[in-house]
């Protein structure tokens, strides 16, 4: 339930909704709004009878919510999210570029990539410390001394950092050097995790899970929120499917529908979409024309030696292409 006061009501009025929510043995959340006060009822298993608070001093109204993902609703925030790392916007009118390779390689290396997608018009990079794998014989990421090149990179280029955690004691040392902390697919349901993700002050990139429903991707943003953490921007990266003409099923049909649903900014990966660099820029220009607030892109000056994910990972003309491709596109009537 959303209980709703005037857009002039007190300080104290707000106190003493959220204390009778208390009383009643369920939790207060205040969600801000651009016109209005509200406090989000959260906690309860049934209908909350709304008798006791409905006639408190500033209360204008009390709201059932339909939905199971209260705080990432629109029913409860009806304005956009906007995440805010750095100077740049998620979420906004503006598409973002994430780009950068699979893995940290060697700090030269990852050092000349990282001005490389800038120079091509990227706003933050991206590259994976550790890496979850399949396979328990793959390479799985150089750990804490790729999170030190991450750092680095940021020290000689300016750009933002996103990479990915995968347990929960690696939450601190990942929020040390990442501006954004990536959830990747196999640790979208961690709720472990989530839960600790949800005290940092770092954005949380959420991506979908290989064979997540909307609903299960919702509501582990839901976590995330609702552990104190706003700031999240769902990532959808493709699903499993009965299709084997590509590493997932890229679902773009999820992203303006995300975008009528939830409040939160949502970004695509056409990358591990497809999992071929021939079908990147395409699929990139179907995600930025059915609405998505940005993209994220594996690119490597030398997509061939990358360390993982080589087949899917374009050269720096492609990842111009698509910015080049974004800019068309930006005239395209928004959702």
């Amino acid at each position: 339930m959303l209980v709703l006061l005037h857009a002039d009501s007190t300080e104290e009025q707000a106190a003493a909704v959220e204390a009778a929510i208390t009383e009643l043995g369920y939790s207060p959340m205040r969600v801000p709004g651009r016109n209005r006060t509200a406090i989000c009822i959260t906690g309860n298993k049934t209908a909350v009878d709304a008798g006791k608070l409905r006639h408190l001093p500033g209360v204008v109204d009390c709201v059932r919510v339909t939905k199971p993902y209260k705080l990432v609703s629109r029913e409860i925030h009806p304005e956009d999210t906007i995440v805010q790392v750095g100077d740049i916007q998620i979420g906004g009118s503006k598409p973002v570029f994430i780009a950068g390779p699979c893995s940290v390689e060697t700090e030269d290396l990852a050092i000349q990539v990282a001005t490389a997608v800038k120079d091509a018009g990227a706003d933050l990079f991206r590259a994976g410390a550790y890496k979850p794998r399949t396979s328990p014989y793959d390479f799985q990421g150089f750990g804490r001394e790729a999170l030190k090149t991450l750092a680095k990179v940021r020290e000689e280029t300016g750009l933002g950092i996103v990479t990915e955690v995968t347990e929960t004691d690696a939450v601190e040392l990942v929020a040390e050097v990442a501006d954004i902390i990536q959830v990747g697919t196999r640790n979208m349901q961690n709720f472990a995790l989530l839960k600790a993700l949800a005290t940092t002050d770092r954005p949380i990139l959420l991506k979908r899970g290989m064979s997540a429903s909307l609903e299960e991707w919702l509501m582990a943003a839901e976590y995330l929120i609702a552990g104190g953490n706003p700031n999240v921007i769902l990532c959808e990266r493709g699903i499993r499917t009965f299709s084997k003409h590509a590493r997932n099923t890229l679902d773009l049909n999820v992203v303006p529908l995300v975008r009528t649903l939830s409040h939160l900014p949502i970004v695509v990966d056409p990358s591990h979409g497809v999992g071929d660099r021939a079908r990147v820029r395409p699929l990139s220009r179907a995600a930025l024309a059915c609405g998505a607030h940005g993209l994220l892109v594996e690119a490597h000056t030398h997509p061939n030696e990358s360390f993982t994910d080589a087949q899917q990972t374009i050269d720096m003309p492609t990842l111009k292409g698509i910015l080049s491709d974004a800019t068309l596109l930006s005239d395209l009537e928004p959702l």
